[in-house]
């Protein structure tokens, strides 16, 4: 599942690690610069010849790990003939990220949560890659010629989104369980989904 990936700058490599750890575990709002800096051990001066502000910091870190998401993806669609067989792929992953012990739920929503103005630049970060994401499942079901493939990309995305928040607050478990079963009933009831239904 998506880390963060190596950069050309040691520096900003270890700035970006440093503080992608920091805003996962305990809240973008609660760390600070500074401590960015310490953590990451390198000067002031480093920090903002790298990232002009905290800001382009978590934008940076959004970025990274919406790039690890899309690289994931191409390799899974690599790997597998049958478009279906992608996104199960690609849904089982995402179960399976529930279940690991530092899990603390979307980095994408726990940003959008703490960054109310849709207009700002780490709203825009978390709306491309939901963008993506919704994008990506539907092109993937069109390219398996699924049936309202729309509607059914609307319910795989919140059942996404609602096994990441279910995964967090309750069971990682059950939350990656109840993902797949959902994930194989869309799958499985096409007719669910058209306007007829």
């Amino acid at each position: 599942m998506p880390t963060l990936t190596d950069r050309p700058s040691a520096a900003r490599d270890r700035l970006l690690r440093t503080a992608g750890a920091l805003f996962y575990a305990d809240g973008i709002n609660a760390v600070g610069v500074d401590r960015v800096i310490a953590e990451a051990q390198v000067t002031k001066s480093t920090f903002y010849r790298h990232f002009p502000s905290k800001e382009r910091l978590v934008v940076a870190y959004l970025e990274a790990i919406d790039n690890q998401f899309r690289d994931w993806f191409s390799t899974l669609d690599g790997e597998h003939e049958d478009p279906v067989d992608v996104l199960r792929a690609f849904y089982s992953g995402i179960a399976l990220y529930l279940c690991g012990d530092d899990f603390r739920g979307c980095h994408f929503i726990n940003a959008a949560a703490e960054e109310p103005n849709q207009g700002l630049p780490i709203r825009q970060a978390v709306m491309a890659h939901r963008s993506w994401f919704r994008k990506t499942v539907r092109e993937t079901l069109e390219r398996a010629r699924f049936p309202a493939a729309a509607a059914a990309t609307d319910n795989l995305v919140m059942l996404r989104d609602g096994a990441m928040v279910q995964g967090y607050l309750e069971s990682p478990k059950s939350a990656g369980d109840a993902l797949m079963r959902g994930f194989e009933l869309t799958l499985k009831h096409p007719e669910l989904f058209s306007p007829a239904a």
